[in-house]
């Protein structure tokens, strides 16, 4: 299949390009910069949210999901782009939200036996905090995310085939498949008991207040599998990539219908050698993994694992086996922006979100306007500058985006020394000192890539420096 080892380009489309001076990027935007993407190499697109919203939750707040958001363009919009890409050899993925709507949708005040209704809450916690229960004409509807996010019920007939001619829709119009948003929350205890007390901890980051609970009844029911296989059904052989946030050791029931989970224990894992090197060893003791280091949600590789980091970040990204996600910007190191804004985003994640730069004017190329979160610094990272440098980050992601097609299949991870995280694939072996001093590398051979102009020195590895080579 097309997808087992691509590299799937993340587009925040507020973010990536404006076409028409309004300051928030568009469709007709996007479609003018897939020659970035084709001539980086990657082979599909992810599109965030672009359905009609009311934005509570930037577009994962649904109000239709057989249309295009205004701000974004028309569904001729849509159909230009995917047939662009197509044209460049690039699939599209949506973003499927199947878990909610937003409180302003249709559904809700016309259907409410479709969403999940109680009398008294329970003791079921929001991801947001507090209560996963709102009051509304003497009864509780459950919202997983926001109030504004009320819970379908994906135990009624009606929505699983409401939500069929909704898969069905995207994918007559081009789309490739879809990553699916939080889908751990599809199905819940059908009964809506509480929530038992914790008796080990959950295995990826939580709040402290859902720390203390199993976590058991309010998502992961154990008849998931049977509604992912309703929307296999629509999808046919498109792609389905999970956001399933669970160890991977508890993947498998959405690995019965779902062709890859995010791999979230390396997503969150420290940048230390040990650590990166348990989280690989974790989601790869079993097939199913795509590889994602950062997002709208989590950050970027500079802020995160600091810029002295983000270029070996870049390499395990791209050298791991398995679809990897490239989230924009990443490619040529831009940061986060001013840390913690609640201007739009009421989580603190505006900060994952400001524009694309694609050039050194004031406004990054990205529009002709005010953009709608201001750029972080196009005049020092930006994609002009380094598209001609063979020595910028964007060219090593470049040169990595190529070279993945040549590594050869499985994964082994090879024993190193202390700071230094290292495995084989095939003929080639990568090597990435996670420290600030120099390090003994496991192997020597030809160097095929380096993080930065001599990294290796014969069997020495540089510090912050990450290496691929051929041979012993």
């Amino acid at each position: 299949m097309w997808w087992q080892d691509a590299v799937i380009y993340q587009i925040y489309p507020r973010s990536f390009q404006d076409s028409d001076g309004d300051g928030i990027g568009d469709l007709r935007g996007i479609e003018r910069r897939l020659d970035h993407l084709a001539w980086l190499g990657v082979e599909a697109l992810w599109l965030s949210p672009i359905y009609p919203s009311p934005m509570y939750d930037m577009g994962y707040d649904v109000a239709d999901y057989k249309g295009v958001d205004p701000v974004f363009g028309t569904l001729d919009d849509f159909d230009r782009l995917v047939a662009a890409a197509r044209e460049r050899g690039l699939r599209v993925l949506l973003d499927l939200v199947p878990c909610h709507t937003s409180i302003e949708h249709p559904w809700f005040g016309e259907n409410p036996d479709w969403y999940i209704w109680r009398d008294e809450p329970n003791n079921w916690l929001s991801a947001f905090g507090g209560s996963a229960w709102s009051s509304l004409n003497g009864h509780w509807y459950l919202h997983s995310f926001y109030p504004e996010q009320p819970d379908l019920d994906w135990r009624n007939p009606d929505v699983i085939a409401a939500m069929q001619d909704v898969l069905a829709f995207w994918m007559d119009r081009g789309a490739a498949g879809y990553r699916v948003d939080a889908i751990d929350r599809l199905l819940k205890d059908p009964e809506l008991r509480d929530d038992p007390p914790a008796s080990e901890a959950f295995g990826l980051p939580v709040s402290d207040e859902e720390a203390k609970l199993a976590l058991t009844n309010s998502r992961n029911a154990p008849d998931t599998p049977a509604a992912l296989a309703r929307i296999r059904e629509a999808v046919g052989d498109g792609v389905l990539i999970g956001e399933v946030y669970l160890p991977s050791a508890k993947w498998q029931p959405y690995l019965e219908q779902l062709d890859r989970a995010f791999a979230f224990e390396l997503l969150h894992a420290p940048w230390e050698a040990a650590g990166l090197r348990r989280a690989i060893e974790a989601t790869t003791s079993r097939p199913g993994a795509a590889w994602v280091l950062s997002n709208h949600d989590f950050g970027r590789l500079v802020t995160r694992f600091g810029a002295e980091n983000a270029r070996s970040a870049a390499l395990v990204l791209l050298t791991l086996p398995g679809p990897a996600f490239l989230y924009q910007g990443d490619e040529i190191g831009l940061a986060d922006g001013p840390g913690g804004e609640h201007v739009y985003d009421r989580a603190g994640r505006d900060r994952f979100r400001h524009p694309m730069q694609w050039d050194p004017s004031p406004t990054g190329g990205f529009t002709t306007g005010e953009a709608w979160l201001p750029l972080v610094d196009p005049q020092s990272t930006n994609v002009e500058a380094q598209r001609d440098d063979p020595r910028s980050t964007l060219s090593l992601v470049r040169d990595l985006v190529t070279l993945r097609k040549l590594l050869g299949d499985g994964l082994e991870l090879l024993d190193a020394a202390q700071g230094v995280l290292a495995y084989r694939r095939g003929d080639h072996t990568v090597a990435v000192n996670t420290t600030a001093e120099d390090r003994p590398a496991p192997t020597g051979g030809h160097v095929v890539l380096e993080t930065r102009p001599g990294a290796l020195r014969g069997r020495t590895l540089g510090a912050h420096s990450g290496v691929i080579t051929m041979g012993l």
